[in-house]
């Protein structure tokens, strides 16, 4: 405030991620005695608070090590318990080891919050959360979730406890797209993606908060007379097959999301368009090789051709 100099901060219309993350899992919690949550010197910024107040006997914040966050999460789900690592995207990277060798390996029942999964603006290239549908998706037995909303994270979070083995979920930061939240979580059908916008033209495969670009490229499309299907992908492993097969009957497909394209979740759609011999034009879109400044997200995803406009450009070109 210019005339006081106090600081001050406005009110999100909507929910954060991470709040709708940490009340999930409160609930989750009040629901299952197994539920346990562990955090590395994260415990407000992965909305873990409540949490802590209302289950402390079943809260860890290991501090500043992420790699005895991941084991210690093994050696809980071997003796039966439920745990739940949330850990930033960007700091998971420190325990990629314990995740393939103390989880993966022995198949143990740990999920994986990931918050601030993609871009987080102003926290610049040390905080963006860029390569995590990389280093999850290549180990055996993970199954990724990327929920496009706030409602869609409550049902990750509540499938991801249900399934046996690891599961990792990834969501942004920041304000949710206002979502209702639902009052009971669904469980989701492993590998089944939904189709939010039906075209014929081309077809869009987004990834979690990239559905919401990708519905903004269709509309832009519409009104120049192109039909273009939108598909929630939720799953980036394992992926829907038989909705990228339908995909590719359309003129083109573009995957976005919002991650590296170098190992990320559009290759793993060209390599099941390559097992389906199919002939499809495909694109990816993502943050390609190279480290992402700091900035605001709206203008980042600008830049990088990831927003609504940048998308529609994308199918343009292709159906030209």
């Amino acid at each position: 405030d210019i005339a006081t100099g106090a600081a001050r901060k406005g009110r999100a219309a909507h929910p954060t991620y991470t709040e709708v993350f940490g009340a999930a899992l409160a609930d989750e919690a009040a629901h299952d005695e197994n539920v346990v949550a562990i955090t590395a010197a994260m415990t407000g910024g992965t909305g873990l608070k409540t949490f802590a107040r209302e289950f402390p006997a079943r809260f860890v914040d290991v501090g500043i090590a992420e790699e005895q966050a991941v084991g210690m999460a093994a050696g809980l789900a071997f003796g039966g318990k439920k745990p739940v690592v949330a850990l930033y995207s960007t700091f998971m990277q420190r325990a990629v080891d314990q995740m393939i060798i103390d989880v993966s390996l022995a198949e143990a029942n740990v999920v994986f919050a990931l918050d601030r999964a993609g871009l987080v603006g102003d926290d610049g290239p040390t905080h963006h959360g860029t390569f995590d549908m990389v280093y999850t998706r290549m180990v055996p037995h993970m199954r990724v979730l990327a929920p496009s909303d706030e409602a869609e994270l409550v049902h990750a979070l509540h499938t991801a406890l249900v399934l046996p083995g690891p599961v990792a979920l990834r969501y942004p930061r920041g304000e949710g797209a206002g979502a209702p939240l639902p009052e009971r979580p669904e469980m989701l059908v492993e590998g089944r993606a939904r189709v939010v916008r039906e075209g014929d033209d081309a077809a869009l495969l987004a990834f979690g908060r990239m559905v919401g670009q990708a519905q903004a490229a269709a509309e832009l499309l519409a009104a120049e007379g192109m039909s273009v299907r939108v598909v929630d992908m939720r799953w980036v492993k394992p992926l829907d097959e038989e909705a990228i097969a339908a995909a590719a009957a359309t003129g083109a497909v573009v995957t976005v999301e919002e991650g590296v394209v170098a190992g990320g979740a559009g290759q793993g759609v060209l390599e099941v368009l390559a097992r389906q011999r199919s002939r499809a034009r495909a694109i990816t879109l993502g943050i390609p090789d190279a480290f992402v400044t700091q900035g605001p997200v709206s203008q980042l995803f600008a830049d990088l051709g990831l927003d609504g406009e940048g998308i529609a450009a994308t199918v343009r070109a292709a159906l030209a």
